[in-house]
């Protein structure tokens, strides 16, 4: 019996071994398979799928700004994925960024709110020699404080730009309010009168007008609400906005690229920006905020539902659908009629692909509308590097710059450049231009 169960295990025990390395190989190769799945290894690179009308200015700016004709190679190890760029954006901003030194200005609003914008001298002349001012609106809760625009205005700085920058009301932390209002979707005033500021103190400047995200629904709105609020201004880039609240909040409901997880990660940050000013927003005589609308702030767990029992109510909206549609820019933005180019990424985790309609169509039917789709990106990422580490300066700020700067050139030369490119107007085109 003994010897039996002996030659039991003399034959079991040299199984083991094997058993157990084949199981390593294929944990191993699941977890390569999900690696290269996840972060989108095999995907291609590629130029940026350019929507545009065949015009004299069209062509320029493509001339002028390789960077939109050229692939856009991100970091070769996570690049692709439109997570890691969102995530490595929203937890570190950018890499090394500098620490441009600016003065704050405050505005009086009618509301007894208080406004402020920060504002940066350039490093040098412009290549125009002319003055320009870029006014920068930042993406939601964010101000001049935040990584990303502090790269882009050291960038814009050392070419030649002034940049006055908003900071959206409530989102310093070391601000106060001064009224029983903060910032929403869409509201243009504090941008409005930071530019109005501008316009006096600096009769001279142009402007070049830049919205990051939630900021991009704003300035494309502001510019569309009349037309003299496009008067000086030579043209407006924005960067990953949605363009229309009332067809996004469907799609944030969504757990597809896991949208339904960052909405619930933006209605916390947007909590505690709310909190920090609660006895600013619930605490005035005047306020129009009630104790049921905090307890309501406390159970949300999306934004829509921050909106709803909040945001809408800064001014005056009956429903969530209302605030939407009077906040959107997609009821304005056509009637922008200065050179604009909308710049959004596919891989955007925040953004959906039916939103992009929205600035196709704009692009097909507007001659001074282009439209850049970018394969990888994230939302607000676009960052370029070798293998792991990330450059400081991204892709997303050299296009801006590159833009602007031909816009520039293009004012000063358009007589001749309009000779030079024979346009048919007629024909749009949609195009994946390559290098």
């Amino acid at each position: 019996m003994s010897s039996h169960t002996e030659g039991d295990a003399y034959t079991i025990t040299p199984e083991m071994p094997a058993m157990v390395d084949g199981m390593k190989l294929a944990a191993v190769a699941t977890v390569l398979y999900i690696i290269v799945r996840y972060l989108n290894l095999k995907s291609p690179t590629a130029p940026p799928d350019i929507t545009f009308q065949d015009t004299p200015l069209n062509h320029y700016i493509l001339k002028s700004c390789p960077i939109l004709t050229k692939e856009y190679i991100p970091p070769l190890l996570w690049g692709k994925s439109g997570h890691f760029q969102t995530a490595l954006y929203g937890k570190m901003g950018r890499v090394g960024s500098p620490h441009p030194c600016g003065h704050r200005k405050y505005l009086p609003m009618q509301d007894g709110a208080t406004a402020t914008f920060d504002l940066f001298e350039p490093f040098a002349d412009h290549i125009t020699g002319d003055d320009i001012t870029m006014v920068i609106c930042p993406g939601i809760g964010n101000h001049s404080e935040k990584h990303y625009i502090r790269t882009f205005v050291g960038c814009s700085q050392s070419q030649g730009y002034r940049c006055a920058v908003l900071n959206h009301l409530g989102a310093l932390p070391n601000i106060e309010l001064t009224s029983p209002r903060m910032f929403t979707y869409g509201c243009t005033w504090e941008f409005a009168a930071m530019v109005g500021y501008m316009k006096k103190a600096f009769p001279q400047t142009q402007f070049i007008v830049v919205g990051f995200s939630l900021g991009g629904n704003i300035v494309c709105k502001f510019l569309g609400e009349s037309g003299t609020n496009q008067e000086r201004v030579l043209c407006c880039v924005s960067v990953c906005q949605g363009y229309s609240a009332l067809r996004a909040q469907e799609t944030f409901l969504q757990w597809d690229r896991c949208r339904r997880l960052y909405n619930f990660l933006m209605a916390d940050n947007m909590k505690r920006i709310i909190l920090s000013h609660r006895g600013s927003l619930f605490g005035m005589n005047s306020s129009k905020m009630k104790d049921a609308d905090l307890s309501r702030l406390y159970t949300a767990t999306s934004l829509m539902q921050i909106d709803d029992s909040i945001m809408r109510k800064f001014h005056g909206h009956d429903t969530l659908k209302e605030y939407y549609e009077k906040e959107s820019c997609v009821h304005y933005i056509h009637n922008v009629n200065v050179p604009l180019l909308l710049v959004n990424s596919s891989d955007d985790p925040l953004v959906h692909q039916s939103l992009l309609t929205i600035p196709r169509a704009l692009a097909e039917k507007k001659p001074n509308v282009m439209f850049a789709l970018t394969l990888h990106g994230g939302h607000l990422g676009f960052f370029e590097g070798a293998v792991l580490f990330p450059q400081p300066l991204t892709w997303m700020d050299k296009v801006i710059i590159s833009y602007a700067n031909a816009i520039c050139q293009w004012e000063r030369k358009r007589p001749a450049c309009q000779a030079a490119c024979p346009a048919t107007p007629s024909r749009s085109t949609k195009t994946k231009l390559k290098a």
